[in-house]
């Protein structure tokens, strides 16, 4: 069950007496809870009918006498427990469960992990309850789902500039999201967003930012790597190395594993690797520029950067000296 699913039963007015959802990921969680708080019932029906818990404060007895009570003035009622995952005892809302009123809509939020699917409870849920599952996305499906959100509101945006966004966030798609709501209340009549735009309106600079500075690397352009580290020295809350380290990392992780790919087509190369093939050409560039040795190097002298920036083996080196001697050592 997806979230577009349920979400389409919702507005055909088709509902399960019991929700289950569960997993990693709060952003899909959060979009079924908060249509169900908002938009299930009416105003004036929710004045009498919407019944929301939370799981720190709940009881399981108060939950269940919320659910067995019938609808008034109204076709159905609608009950949430939401972080239930703080809730003492919530197995004995099994009772309930195995024998729910069709006049409530019962939607339980258990965020950050999942329950036991080997338990008896976790059993009886996959078999009793609509029950759905998430997991974060990984790094490299983020451009896809931030394009699919702009494209939802009509909007364009250019490669470059989907990237700057999805890297200076991150693995944070609420944050995507309301980004995205920012830029498109300022697009104004514009449909397409720009770097320019990315710079103005969410305070990303377009020419020094973690994309920008793995460019630099990859082409070893060490005067333009050099720069940009003075910009981060300059302003610490643009980007600091605990986030840069880490797009490296993984950008440097599929550069190596260019070398065991058996293929010189660009297409067959982004598949194995997982990318969008727009930014493939970068990939195989940083490969020839540093060799399988001069790639595991840099793979190498990230581990050992980021273990002196959380003060191993360093004593005292400021984030900007570290990257500077980073730098040197990966491109000559």
């Amino acid at each position: 069950m997806s979230v577009e699913k349920i979400l389409s039963d919702f507005n055909k007015k088709s509902f399960q007496p019991v929700y289950w959802l569960e997993g990693e990921e709060p952003f899909f969680i959060d979009v079924i809870v908060n249509y169900a708080e908002h938009k299930i019932l009416s105003i004036a029906e929710a004045e009498f009918n919407l019944t929301v818990f939370y799981g720190k404060d709940a009881d399981w007895v108060s939950v269940v006498n919320a659910c067995r009570r019938y609808p008034m003035f109204a076709e159905r009622q609608v009950v949430i427990l939401k972080e239930a995952q703080q809730m003492r005892d919530i197995e004995k809302l099994e009772s309930y469960i195995n024998n729910p009123l069709n006049s409530t809509v019962f939607i339980i939020s258990h965020k950050d992990k999942k329950i036991d699917g080997r338990s008896v409870f976790g059993k009886m849920l996959k078999q009793k309850t609509e029950f759905f599952s998430t997991k974060k996305l990984y790094d490299n499906q983020l451009p896809e789902w931030a394009t699919q959100e702009i494209h939802r509101r009509k909007l364009t945006i250019s490669e470059r500039a989907l990237t700057i966004l999805v890297d200076h966030i991150g693995n944070d798609l609420s944050r995507i999201q309301n980004e995205i709501e920012k830029l498109a209340v300022n697009l104004g009549n514009r449909k397409n967003i720009t770097e320019d735009d990315i710079e103005n309106y969410i305070g990303v600079s377009k020419e020094f930012n973690v994309f920008e500075m793995q460019d630099a690397i990859a082409k070893k352009n060490f005067s333009k790597a050099i720069r940009i580290i003075q910009y981060f020295e300059a302003n610490p809350k643009a980007v600091t190395i605990h986030m840069l380290l880490p797009t490296l990392y993984n950008f440097f992780s599929k550069v190596f594993m260019v070398f065991g790919i058996n293929s010189s087509d660009e297409k067959t190369i982004a598949a194995s690797l997982g990318i969008n093939a727009y930014f493939i050409k970068d990939y195989i560039q940083a490969a020839r520029n540093y060799s399988y040795a001069g790639v595991e190097n840099i793979l190498l002298l990230l581990h050992e950067y980021n273990l002196r920036s959380i003060g191993i083996r360093d004593q005292g080196t400021s984030d900007a000296g570290l990257l500077k001697e980073m730098v040197v050592k990966m491109i000559y």
